[in-house]
Parts: structure tokens; sequence; C-alpha cells
């Protein structure tokens, strides 16, 4: 059958740059092409001429968003409509993010425009965490896939390609972990598929059925995801997706798939995107000395925690080519640390941050406001304190109330977060808002005014702080062996620095 995998556009529409490529989507076409599938990727968030650089202005744009999504003569809708034309697809796949879940519904009744009878799936995080929800609230979709997807969507395009008649269809779906669906006007919600215990049977992600691939640079290519899962319970974060469980690739999956995109792409700088890398030292460190074996010549970036470092462990990494850490902070105040959950201390925090300085890697560090029954005090706490640890990058976000975390619950309890929202609620309110009760009272500790302006001033605070010419040559010198291998990415650099100094 023909199968397109669509990752919906949101950036695109605001004119911003959008990194990498869809690499779920990637591991699920690799799996699907091994069942014989003829499948595209298609990544409608791809932009190729972006105009915006500095995402703490993004929220500015979102009503140019909304007015996109029901303007369904919009080139990129256009566009979308001619690639499922042209495609002809038997079945559509669709990525599903809260924050562009309205995009992901928009795509699926232009599937339904195209023809009635054609399967519509749809997987992701907010269909993981929200099946019930959007079983009924979107009238397009046929299937949602809940958790992994390779094995489940496997199973489901066997039966929808073998089906006999509509009664015995029916009677196979019901045998498929992981899916929900109708029936003769029920919804049904199978039970969950088991994991993947083995991540080495899967093959390596389909780069080469992406659409227009050759627009992607060297670096965008080199995005890998080593491991799936997280152990530890941050209230702000769904780990209820993956049940605190880390399943891993080998160190050698992992080695023959960077030097299976070194091949195709010519990479020299790769980005795991594992939610904590170092959470298995050994095994960090046995992967550090088969690079080291190896002598790829490669750097690569890395997610983790403050208290998953040490100097040995660090120097090692640096050796093997690691040139840039991120580390989620979160806040100054050790009250919120315990509120969040986040199982970590300030003192741990600062340890981390002299240990990047001592080593010699560039890091960012990752803040956030506005939690529930966070105080303005705390506010100031958490820049004072990123002002002591002095990132190379300081990363500010807003919280907001995802599905599925510890914070979304409490945040019902307080009366500031709601359990469900409608399809028109997702095309009429800013993304910044889902799920927020009363966007006149976002916290609970001051009033929308107050905390807007908090908001403000704690944002161009942060930018100012980034601004500073010391860690912009410095980003610049950990990334000086891609610019020499790939001059035109140090380009693109520059204009995305040009952009973001202008505000």
């Amino acid at each position: 059958m023909n199968i397109i995998l669509i990752d919906p556009p949101f950036y695109r529409f605001m004119g911003y740059y959008n990194r990498y490529f869809p690499l779920g989507l990637a591991y699920l076409a690799a799996v699907l092409r091994n069942e014989g599938h003829k499948v595209l990727i298609y990544d409608a968030d791809a932009n190729v001429n972006p105009s915006k650089m500095d995402f703490t202005h993004l929220e500015d744009s979102y009503p140019l968003y909304l007015k996109s999504l029901k303007d369904s003569s919009h080139y990129i809708w256009q566009e979308v409509r001619g690639k499922i034309h042209n495609f002809k697809p038997d079945v559509v796949g669709i990525s599903v993010w809260t924050t562009f879940a309205a995009s992901a519904f928009k795509i699926a009744s232009l599937c339904k425009e195209y023809d009635k009878s054609m399967p519509v799936v749809m997987g992701g995080p907010h269909i993981s965490l929200k099946y019930e929800e959007v079983m009924k609230i979107c009238p397009d979709v046929d299937f949602l896939i809940k958790g992994e997807g390779e094995i489940t969507f496997s199973e489901l395009l066997n039966v929808i390609e073998n089906k006999k008649t509509s009664k015995k269809i029916y009677d196979h779906f019901r045998n498929i972990k992981g899916i929900s669906y109708k029936c003769n006007g029920a919804t049904v919600h199978n039970p969950q598929h088991e994991f993947i215990n083995d991540l080495d049977s899967l093959p390596f992600p389909a780069y080469d059925l992406l659409l227009n691939k050759d627009s992607y640079n060297s670096e965008d290519m080199g995005l890998l995801m080593s491991s799936r899962g997280c152990p530890y319970n941050c209230s702000y974060c769904a780990t209820e997706i993956w049940k605190r469980k880390v399943r891993y690739h080998s160190v050698d999956y992992v080695v023959e798939e960077m030097k299976r995109i070194i091949k195709d792409f010519g990479t020299k700088q790769f980005t795991f995107k594992d939610d904590s890398f170092t959470v298995n030292r050994k095994r960090v460190l046995g992967l550090c000395d088969r690079l080291l074996k190896e002598d790829i010549g490669i750097n690569w970036d890395c997610n983790t925690r403050v208290d998953l470092v040490d100097e040995v462990l660090l120097r090692k990494m640096k050796a093997a080519g690691c040139n840039s850490i991120k580390v989620g902070i979160e806040t100054g105040s050790e009250k919120v640390l315990k509120r969040i959950n986040k199982q970590i201390t300030l003192s741990q925090a600062r340890a981390a941050a002299k240990l990047f300085r001592k080593v010699g890697i560039h890091w960012t560090g990752y803040f956030m406001i506005g939690i529930p029954s966070e105080t303005k005090e705390e506010v100031y706490q958490t820049l004072n304190f990123m002002k002591e640890l002095e990132p190379d990058f300081a990363s500010f976000s807003v919280y907001g109330p995802f599905p599925g975390t510890d914070l979304f619950k409490i945040g019902i309890e307080k009366g500031i977060v709601q359990n469900e929202i409608t399809l028109e609620d997702f095309y009429n309110v800013s993304p910044k808002y889902y799920y927020v009760k009363d966007i006149t009272r976002k916290v609970d500790t001051m009033d929308s005014e107050e905390f807007e302006k908090l908001e403000i001033e704690i944002n161009a605070a942060f930018h100012k702080y980034n601004k500073s010419f010391s860690r912009l040559a410095k980003r610049a010198r950990s990334r000086h062996k891609i610019y020499l291998h790939e001059p035109k990415i140090l380009w693109g650099d520059i204009k995305k620095f040009w952009s973001w100094m202008k505000n």
C-alpha cells in the first residue's frame, strides 16, 4: 500500500526556522517499508526560507498561526493537498504533539476532503495521553495509535490491506493492541501494546524516504535516539508514556547508525535526543571508548541531568567528541524543585556548572517560571540563580499545562487547568493557553497582569544575558569543526545570530 506519514506544519506558518526532521516517523517508515509498503515522509513544517530565529518572541506570532488554520486557501494547506493528491495514499499517518494538534486535525479534514474512505491514523505524544478526547472531538480520524507505533501500525495496515468484509474487519481490529477506533457508532480503546524491548530489532530510520531530503543540511540529519524512556518523574513532564522505564540501543547499533549517516550525508555534528543521555554511566563510557577507537572525527551534543555527570565522565565525553550539553536547572528555589519532583538540589546544579567550566564543555541551562504555587520572589530566585551559575546559554520558558503530567493534575485541583477542551478551542485558542481554564488566571499566586509584566521582565533579562559576546564566541568555538567542514552552516548560524540580535 501507499502510506504517507505527515509531520504537520506549525513553526512554518509563523516564518520560524524548524530544526531537524521527524525522527519518529523515520523509524516508523523503515518498519513499514520492510513490510512491503511504499512510504513517503512529508515534513510539512520544513521551512527552507525562514525569516525568524528568535524563539523568545514565538508566542507573539500565535495569532498568525490561528489565522492560517482557518484559511483553507493558505499556500501551505494547498501544498498539503497537492502532496496527498500526487502520492495517492491508501492510508495517511499523522504525528500529533499538543502544541500543533490543531494542524494535525486540519490535515485529517483535508485527507477526508480528498477521499472520505481513506483511513486516517494519528499517533504521537498527544494521542498517547489524550486518545479519549481526540476520538470524541476529531470526526476525521479513523484510528489512534497509543504508545510506540512501529509494531501497532504495521499490524493495523496488515488488517486494512487484507480486509474481507466490514463485519470481519472489526473482529480483527479487536486483536490489535494499542489502537482506538470507532465501531458501529461506539468508540473502542484496545489495551496498550507492550514496549519493544529489543530496540536493535528496529531498522535504522529511513532518512531516504524524506520528501525534499536535500533541503536539510548535514547537521539536521545527525539526529539520534540511542534510548527510549526516562526513569525520573518530574511533575512537568509526561513520563507516564514510558512508565519510567529506559530501553537502549546497543553501542554497536548507535555507532553503525552514525557511520551510515556520515556516509550518506557527510554529517560531522550529531545530536542525541535521549531524555537523559548519561543515566547509564557505564554505557556512555563504553560508547565514548568505541567512538575514540573508531576515530570517525565527529562532534555531538546531548541532554542530561546535573546529578548524572562527574569529571571523569565529562572528560571522556569531551575526548569522544561531545561539544555541548543541555541540562534542566528549572528553578532557583529549593521549594519549587521539591514541588516539581526534580530530585536534584541547587548544590548539585552549582557543582555541575563548575564541572562544565572546568572540563571546557559548552553547556545550556533550561529554566522555567509560572509553575503552580510559584511566588514572585521564587521567580526572581530563578533569575538570580541563572546569573550565579553563568551557563553558556540560558534557555527560558513559561510553564504550560501539558496533559499527562502531575502539574496538569495539580492545576486542575487549583482551578487553573481544565481536563478537556473542544475542537473549536484548538482552532481558536493560542497554543500557549490550551487547557488553561481562564486565560486571565494563568497562575494561582498573582493576577494575570502582574504575571505578564513579570514574564516580560524575566524574558528580557535572559535575552540580554545570552547576547554576551563571550558566550556567543564560546558557542562558535565549540562548533568550529562543523564550520570548517560545511561553511554554509556557519553562514546559517550568522543569519540566525543577526536575526536574534535585532530583537
